[in-house]
């Protein structure tokens, strides 16, 4: 299916554009290995990570910051020693070290932004701390392919809603572009627009879920991001 006419495109940034979560796995190997529980798996400490960030993300948001303050909770309650405020600092500048890698585009996005930017409106919309997701728009480059920049606490179909009345976007033409089932299909079809799946191996847990397509042909899904040259 090729979508006819021009669109409104809205386009997710961390782990659509380029590489996000590959960072935060590595904090968070690290991290087991300096916990170095006597019981536990990695994958048994995650489990207590994920819960610790599900409770925490509704209250704090994303980004790195709140990893690491998340991490500091988990080493809390998981240490099997005395702890003290140089391990906790410890913890801490593991996810503070996100924010110092490089930014790693995902093949095929500047070409297919520039493409797309050409044919169609385009809106980066991204969730997560203001200023560290400005920061790595800004050193990424592609700011120059969007008409405007949204940057939420949380996406939701309130938030899409909202974007659509201020941006006076008809939620017909528009299509939100993401690898996240959770903050970019499900809501933006729930908000009565498009979706479009660009699947991720990496994509965080806590953005998984099943995705909940009406049948109505407003979800579509292709398997890179060069791929929508070929739906748009």
């Amino acid at each position: 299916m090729r979508v006819g006419g021009r669109q409104f495109l809205i386009v997710d940034a961390d782990d659509t554009l380029w590489e996000n979560n590959i960072y935060f796995l590595r904090a968070f190997d690290e991290f087991a290995d300096f916990l170095d529980h006597s019981r536990l798996s990695p994958t048994e400490v995650r489990a207590v990570l994920d819960e610790i960030e599900s409770v925490n993300a509704r209250i704090h948001g994303y980004g790195s910051v709140n990893f690491g303050r998340n991490l500091q909770q988990a080493f809390l309650h998981l240490a099997e020693r005395e702890i003290d405020d140089a391990q906790l600092g410890t913890v801490m500048e593991m996810a503070e070290r996100i924010m110092e890698q490089p930014i790693l585009m995902i093949p095929g996005v500047p070409e297919t932004l520039e493409y797309l930017a050409s044919r169609h409106d385009l809106t980066l919309f991204t969730k997560g701390h203001p200023e560290e997701q400005k920061l790595k728009i800004d050193r990424s480059g592609l700011g120059v392919y969007f008409g405007h920049t949204a940057i939420v606490k949380e996406k939701n179909a309130a938030s899409y809603r909202a974007l659509c009345a201020e941006r006076k976007m008809d939620p017909g033409r528009a299509w939100m572009i993401g690898n996240s089932p959770r903050s970019d299909i499900n809501p933006a079809l729930e908000a009565g627009m498009g979706a479009v799946l660009v699947p991720h191996a990496d994509t965080w847990v806590l953005e998984k879920e099943e995705i909940r397509d009406p049948g109505d042909g407003r979800y579509l899904r292709v398997e890179t991001f060069a791929g929508l040259r070929d739906r748009f």
